[in-house]
């Protein structure tokens, strides 16, 4: 399989997204590009070029280190991708989530006295 496969197949394969129909949708909102530029489900890639993956709140980059259309393991999934999104991207998603202060899960009932002391000591320190 020297020729290429599928980007599809492929982001399903090293277990980028769920299931292929995901990988396709996501494909065809433009939030996959090869070389800054949206491309089509069917494209062929090859070993060795560079893609990113738009995963709001941040843009993942991976490189081809290998080519498969069938699904691995994720133990096996690293030998055929490497991920090298840069560190600035890893800080906003690290950023987005100590950002969510104030939102609590849904269920998650009222504060306990301990953590709405602690959310007061929290917003009265950012002030």
């Amino acid at each position: 399989m020297t020729e290429g496969v599928r980007i599809d197949k492929w982001l399903w394969a090293v277990r980028i997204f769920k299931t292929r129909s995901i990988a396709i949708e996501e494909i065809n909102k433009n939030r996959v590009l090869i070389n800054g530029y949206p491309v089509k489900p069917s494209r062929l890639i090859t070993i060795g070029e560079e893609l990113e993956v738009k995963k709001p709140p941040i843009i993942r980059s991976y490189k081809v280190l290998g080519l498969i259309d069938k699904r691995v393991g994720a133990k096996l999934a690293p030998q055929y991708v490497e991920d090298i999104t840069p560190v600035e991207e890893l800080n906003k998603l690290e950023l987005a989530r100590y950002n969510r202060s104030g939102v609590r899960d849904k269920g998650s009932g009222r504060p306990t006295k301990k953590e709405r002391r602690d959310l007061d000591v929290f917003f009265n320190d950012n002030n």
